[in-house]
């Protein structure tokens, strides 16, 4: 298909500009002209729509909008128009392993939403020492969180803000300043690295916001996310303990401020599918496989099938209970095999 450039080049200027600023009670409608958009201009979703013999026409609400199983970004280019890349990140793996790849537009659109996601939540985030424990992810090159830490230390007015490797000492130390002059401070870190400042030190400061981003990466044990907190919380102060949800495939985050329970950004939401029907109708308030709607995505797939399990409440509020086995994949691994 011969693409239009005036006509995509306007379209997608007109979606951007409602994307940045879109409101709670405007996202079904944005959804709809978002899938429209790309069922146009996105010969691969074009084409698993005819796979799966959906008319476009067909659709007439978000929660009918098909979504692409998201191990397609291991094996396929995945690109709404024709455009190249500021930027490709990838998703860490083992060795030999197939990896993740989500090529950016433009780095300015992906500070904008996480930092409206960010806000959306927890207010200026001049106003935070922004502090980043990942090893793992600094190791290696790509990483969308670290991007995403990076200029989050860049934003904030404090120039205490920064990364740490494997420092656990200066790391508290730079936590006790903040805590004598009164400074509120994020600490983002991966789950292992967490876990293992809070077996070698303690410190309660009610001004800390401890977030952690999952992870354990063969260095720890799997643990439940309530018991890994707990640990947390043994370390940090009596308080909950926050986490982000993203990953390589998308640009907005959710955040859980408290009890696990994760409150998608202003361009994100989540809706439940059955574990084995991938065009399923939304399931809510028990176990189901998440499906992620992400405007933010609008150069890519704004609408992903993820391998995660979870629980998704009626306000569209989730929870992240795990990962399917290879046999619950099975259901949405016959579309992928045909393509």
């Amino acid at each position: 298909m011969q693409i239009d450039k005036t006509s995509f080049s306007s379209s997608r200027a007109l979606l951007a500009q409602k994307i940045r600023s879109a409101q709670v009670d405007q996202f079904a409608d944005l959804a709809l002209e978002v899938f429209h958009f790309q069922a146009t201009y996105n010969s691969l979703y074009r084409s698993y729509l005819e796979l799966i013999n959906c008319s476009v026409e067909s659709v007439k609400d978000w929660l009918q909008i098909p979504c692409l199983p998201i191990q397609f970004f291991k094996n396929h280019r995945i690109q709404t128009g024709v455009w190249e890349p500021t930027r490709v990140f990838t998703s860490s793996g083992t060795t030999g392993q197939t990896t993740s790849r989500h090529l950016l537009h433009d780095d300015d659109w992906y500070f904008a939403i996480a930092k409206r996601c960010f806000e959306a939540q927890y207010g200026s985030l001049a106003e935070y020492c922004v502090l980043g424990l990942l090893p793992a992810y600094l190791e290696r090159q790509n990483s969308s969180l670290v991007f995403m830490v990076d200029y989050f230390i860049r934003e904030s007015s404090y120039s205490d803000s920064g990364f740490f490797l494997y420092d656990h000492e200066a790391l508290i130390q730079r936590i006790t300043a903040c805590k004598r002059r009164g400074i509120p401070v994020v600490l983002i870190g991966v789950s292992f690295a967490l876990w293992d400042l809070a077996e070698a030190h303690h410190i309660d400061y009610e001004g800390l916001i401890v977030m952690e981003t999952g992870g354990m990466k063969g260095r720890k044990k799997e643990i439940t996310r309530e018991a890994l907190h707990r640990i947390y919380q043994s370390a940090f102060g009596d308080r909950p303990i926050h986490s982000e949800y993203g990953m390589t495939e998308l640009l907005s985050q959710a955040y859980a401020p408290a009890a696990g329970w994760f409150l998608p950004g202003p361009t994100m939401r989540v809706r439940g599918r059955e574990i084995t029907d991938p065009f399923s109708a939304p399931v809510y308030n028990r176990t189901a496989a998440l499906n992620i709607i992400d405007l933010a995505n609008l150069d890519t797939i704004s609408f992903i099938a993820t391998d995660d399990l979870g629980k998704v409440a009626s306000d569209f509020s989730f929870k992240v209970l795990g990962r399917m086995d290879n046999s619950d994949l099975r259901g949405c691994n016959l579309m992928i095999d045909r393509y």
